[in-house]
């Protein structure tokens, strides 16, 4: 550790690439190098470890972090981080997803971490689950809360709802100078002329990408341009088989979204649970035709008469004054 630097220790359950990816490593990315020495603790060997790694960023690998529940793994998660927060003392610890949320903030606590902050990219609880679960997972949520210093909300609507003294609002931020890229990759795709709705974002069943393979199926005249990757892709390909829809409806596996805004000609977010999306707010800036659930914080996106409270520059400053 550099003198006079203040340590930065982010955690992240799974290393693929979404939202809460990209948060840890805008800011991870994004932090001030004279003030702050930052290293990224995560599940897996994912996109996000890759991107980290080729800007410099140092990764831990959690060998017992993952998604799924098991009381085993909780265990040795548990003590993996507790192993590692002693290891490399940071003063900050942020941590990210419900997974590392909970297990990280009982370890920070355990291993004498001072600074515990934990950023919310969506209440859990609102996930599609049984009553008793949800209820349960609401529990768990305000328990981390407990034993965090600070907890981030990234909309509105979730800070409204955490009910907190401990609670800041931070909205997600873009850099409002971005360019995009032709959407070549998309339109070549499909006939010339044909109206394409397209998404972006993980594949599971959060965002819900396959109501557009059902509209579709309904719609001989859709067209669907679905970017990303993620758990369902066996299951989305199978459905679009079935219906017999290859040629209407494409998967395109992993794009940055600025590559392939501008290949579409709506574009939609289906999604049952969201934070504050972040190609959300990239769809706005392309000005495109925008079909969204209003869940969590996209009315905030699309109700804003513009978008300079969603600025990178903005986001970096309300969290390194938390830190």
């Amino acid at each position: 550790m550099n003198q006079g630097h203040r340590k930065v220790l982010y955690v992240i359950t799974k290393s693929s690439w979404g939202g809460a990816q990209r948060y840890v490593y805008d800011l991870a990315t994004n932090l001030p190098k004279d003030r702050f020495d930052v290293a990224v603790a995560l599940g897996g060997n994912g996109l996000l470890k890759k991107n980290l790694e080729e800007a410099g960023i140092r990764t831990i690998t959690i060998g017992s972090l993952q998604r799924d529940v098991s009381l085993s793994k909780e265990l040795s998660a548990t003590q993996e981080l507790v192993s590692i927060f002693k290891r490399e003392k940071p003063e900050v610890v942020h941590l990210n997803s419900s997974k590392a949320g909970g297990l990280g903030a009982l370890a920070a606590r355990l291993a004498g971490v001072k600074k515990i902050i934990f950023t919310v990219h969506g209440l859990p609880e609102d996930e599609s689950r049984s009553p008793l679960s949800r209820w349960l997972i609401k529990l768990a949520t305000r328990i981390t809360f407990m034993f965090c210093t600070d907890v981030i909300a990234v909309s509105k609507n979730n800070f409204n709802r955490i009910h907190s003294t401990k609670a800041h609002l931070i909205y997600n931020g873009i850099d409002l100078n971005m360019s995009f890229g032709s959407g070549e990759i998309i339109r070549t795709a499909f006939p010339a002329g044909v109206k394409i709705t397209g998404t972006v974002g993980e594949l599971n069943k959060n965002k819900n990408q396959v109501v557009l393979i059902e509209e579709a199926n309904g719609n001989p005249q859709m067209y669907v341009a679905i970017v990303g990757e993620g758990e369902l892709r066996g299951s989305l390909e199978k459905k679009i088989k079935e219906y017999g829809l290859v040629e209407r409806v494409k998967l395109f596996g992993y794009v940055p979204a600025r590559d392939v805004l501008k290949g579409f000609d709506v574009f939609a977010l289906p999604s049952i649970k969201e934070g504050l999306p972040y190609v959300l707010l990239e769809a706005r800036r392309a000005e495109l035709p925008i079909i969204a659930n209003r869940v969590g914080g996209v009315p905030e996106i699309l109700d804003a008469k513009d978008l300079s409270e969603f600025s990178l520059k903005k986001m970096l400053e309300r969290t390194v004054a938390l830190y």
